[in-house]
């Protein structure tokens, strides 16, 4: 099983002879590049698909002849503009973007059709922004992200030494949010986030454990994890996506020195996140990613399918909370754990790039409020995964 985030059946595109009067080159080029490119998008699966992102690269996007993809816009069949977002996936040098994406609700078996144009620059309001990060040097350098699902952080080097309540940790901490607004700038500004106001509440004590999702090596039956990170890099910041980088001090693993760069994707409607993290050696390498361990947890696992879910009481009587992971299957070696953490292994290999989802969901946010409705959001994600979204481009 590979996981692709789309394929595109490409239809070639046909000039027709100019039989009118001679034109200037720059006039031609004009009335070609105001010409849409359609987008017809299929859905294969017999399940609904709510907030499926749709992604177009500048190359799939070339015959517009508009190079600056913030100048793009996209309308669905019935004429109305569908808010997009231009995304820097490489953080070249200019940090231009290279990528469109916008998101559709697709009914089982739905075609849908877009067209793309070029005018002026998109602009956004507050309330478009469904996804939304970055880094908080006032907290001890967490660097925190949400959508209107979810919400996360994790910690920076300034937490190691502060002296009020010190912490050396990589794992991913959690935030429980049950509203659709962002909270990150409003939880940090009162910092009053421990106590549930009615949005939500950070409840979940993810301390050295890899919280939800968090990776690190495996070695002689053994974790091994970095610290926490040293530097951070926004590559795209809302209002459907956001998408950052995280960089780690090399650690030792069982007397090998590895490096470790994360990159974090969250899209607007989406319980979990795509991680992606890339670790260094001159060794071989087994990654192993890991969700804390709670007391009287529910765990299932499907191996044919790539998923582990794991079901499990709040602190403080919060209610219940789901996490999950889901990756390739052909990629695990076998599930282990340690006393902090449930790990799912992976088969060592000389290039560890490791490319998988993981996220969570709160009972009292009220869209999942079942083991059984989580593990049905968990089998769909990883279907939609294994068989995306068909475009047609012409």
């Amino acid at each position: 099983m590979r996981f692709l985030l789309l394929t595109f059946a490409l239809v070639g595109l046909f000039a027709l002879p100019d039989f009118g009067p001679p034109r200037s080159r720059a006039s031609s080029q004009s009335q070609r590049a105001s010409a849409p490119l359609t987008v017809t998008a299929v859905n294969r699966l017999k399940i609904a698909r709510a907030g499926e992102t749709i992604e177009l690269t500048a190359k799939d996007l070339a015959s517009l002849a508009e190079k600056d993809l913030n100048k793009l816009h996209v309308r669905d069949s019935s004429g109305n503009e569908v808010l997009s977002q231009s995304v820097d996936t490489d953080y070249d040098d200019y940090h231009k973007p290279d990528t469109l994406i916008f998101q559709a609700d697709f009914a089982p078996g739905e075609t849908k059709t877009f067209t793309v144009t070029a005018g002026s620059k998109r602009e956004y309001k507050k309330d478009d922004f469904r996804a939304y990060g970055r880094f908080v040097r006032e907290r001890f350098d967490d660097f925190a992200w949400e959508n209107d699902r979810i919400a996360h952080r994790t910690y920076g080097k300034a937490l190691v030494t502060w002296k009020g309540e010190p912490l050396t940790s990589s794992a991913i901490d959690i935030w429980s949010k049950r509203t659709s607004k962002l909270v990150i700038n409003d939880w940090y500004m009162v910092d009053n986030y421990h106590s549930d106001s009615g949005d939500g509440v950070d409840a979940y004590s993810a301390g050295p454990t890899r919280g939800c999702g968090a990776s690190g090596i495996w070695a002689n039956n053994q974790l091994y994890i970095p610290t926490n990170f040293v530097d951070s890099r926004v590559l795209t910041n809302g209002p459907i996506r956001v998408m950052f980088e995280l960089v780690y001090d090399p650690f030792d693993a069982n007397g090998v020195k590895v490096s470790q760069v994360l990159r974090v994707s969250l899209d607007a409607g989406s319980q979990l996140n795509h991680f992606q993290t890339t670790y260094r050696a001159d060794a071989p390498l087994a990654v192993a990613i890991g969700l804390k361990k709670v007391k009287d947890e529910q765990r299932d696992v499907s191996g044919e399918r790539g998923w582990v879910t794991i079901w499990q009481p709040m602190e403080k009587n919060l209610g219940m909370q789901g996490l999950a992971v889901v990756l390739n299957s052909d990629d695990v070696e076998k599930l282990a754990e340690d006393p902090r953490n449930n790990l799912i292994v992976l088969k060592p290999r000389t290039t560890p790039s490791v490319s998988y989802w993981a996220g969570f969901a709160w009972d009292r946010a009220g869209r999942i409020t079942s083991f059984e409705a989580w593990k049905k959001y968990v089998d769909e994600f990883s279907e939609r995964l294994r068989s995306p979204i068909e475009l047609t481009l012409k």
